[in-house]
């Protein structure tokens, strides 16, 4: 029972980086998604699973029996399950107003947010190793795009 459930595990945080890597905005939220289920899954492992005991105390006791599951991580992901699904939702609302307003759904293409250099607010980035403060700026060469 152990090993399934540590393949399952295993299975939705390698499931969900490997979303999470992906140049697709809702791939990559997808992916964070089931990374947290199974950090959720993880956590959730913790709290004893083959215990038969729920987490209650009888009554007449004062403490809870030995063999029973431990209370707190079921309550920790009770949690963490509550606020990934808002963030979840949250975060599909964000991503579907952007693809709306870009155009597209590549985050690669997404770089045409960013300010122009020209602008005096909020001049754009440097390119990696144009930095003119680092000290091997003068030897760096920009890489092409």
């Amino acid at each position: 029972m152990i090993w399934v459930f540590a393949f399952t595990v295993w299975v939705s945080i390698t499931a969900g980086l490997y979303l999470a890597m992906s140049r697709d905005l809702l791939r990559i939220v997808l992916g964070l998604a089931i990374l947290g289920g199974g950090v959720n899954l993880l956590l959730f492992a913790s709290g004893r699973l083959g215990s038969p005991e729920p987490a209650i105390v009888p009554i007449g006791e004062r403490v809870l029996a030995a063999s029973a599951a431990n209370p707190l991580p079921q309550a920790l992901v009770l949690t963490a399950i509550v606020i990934g699904f808002a963030l979840l939702c949250f975060s599909l609302v964000l991503v579907m107003r952007l693809i709306h307003d870009a155009g597209t759904d590549d985050v690669l293409a997404l770089r045409l947010a960013e300010p122009p250099p020209t602008d005096p607010v909020k001049p754009a980035l440097p390119l990696p190793g144009c930095d003119p403060e680092h000290p091997g700026a003068a030897t760096a060469q920009p890489s092409p795009r």
